[in-house]
């Protein structure tokens, strides 16, 4: 039986892909660099490190150090004037809570994990929080989904994980958690990473703890 839920944040809790988009995207033209077709949905769970290499590979001529805390500090902005959260995110996350054990597993650096949890009222609800900047490798790699159930002292088959995109979906399946895809209408996922869900669901409101448990 399923003994906790891990939570994604990015597309998932909060609307922040069209941020993050807007903001790298805009970074990259700034300062030298070329957006590609396929860069956003490459970008989309990289690790901090990862995809501020990645963005200096695009032609940006800064040290990837220094994009990561221009590009972390410009989403920080945006976050203070307005946090985006997901319709029915807060709803959720507490009506789960009221269930199982709760955890989240995110592509979001640590700064911005802690702002939103705190904004959004939800300090204390998640007993694990973890950045895949903490691990050595961000999704699809599974070791942030692995981290966060050993922290929790679970075995990950014990766990389901509510995911948006491809490189999400592939993360918690590989780490053999009960994968819930809520997939983003802007961003949809690959259709093989999709097949990957046990459970598709089209928004959070739907994201019930009778389905949830039925996994």
């Amino acid at each position: 039986m399923i003994q906790a839920v891990v939570f994604d944040l990015d597309g998932v809790l909060i609307d922040s892909e069209p941020v993050w988009e807007r903001v790298r995207r805009g970074y990259v033209a700034a300062n030298g660099g070329t957006w590609q077709p396929d860069t956003q949905s490459r970008l989309m769970g990289m690790s901090t490190g990862e995809w501020a290499r990645y963005l200096t590979e695009l032609g940006v001529r800064r040290p990837a150090d220094t994009v990561a805390e221009e590009v972390v500090a410009d989403m920080a902005r945006r976050y203070d004037d307005e946090l985006p959260l997901m319709p029915g995110a807060i709803e959720a996350v507490r009506r789960l809570a009221g269930y199982w054990r709760l955890g989240l597993a995110s592509s979001s650096p640590t700064a911005l994990i802690a702002r939103v949890v705190e904004d959004a009222g939800l300090t204390g609800v998640f007993e694990v929080a973890l950045s895949t900047e903490d691990v050595a490798r961000g999704k699809p790699d599974p070791e942030v989904y692995l981290t966060v159930a050993q922290r929790m002292r679970l075995a990950p088959d014990l766990c389901a994980a509510i995911e948006d995109s491809s490189n999400g979906l592939r993360s918690a399946s590989a780490a053999g958690m009960a994968v819930v895809a809520v997939p983003h209408p802007a961003y949809p996922p690959q259709p093989d990473a999709l097949a990957l869900a046990r459970l598709s669901v089209p928004n959070l409101a739907e994201l019930s703890v009778e389905r949830v448990a039925a996994l």
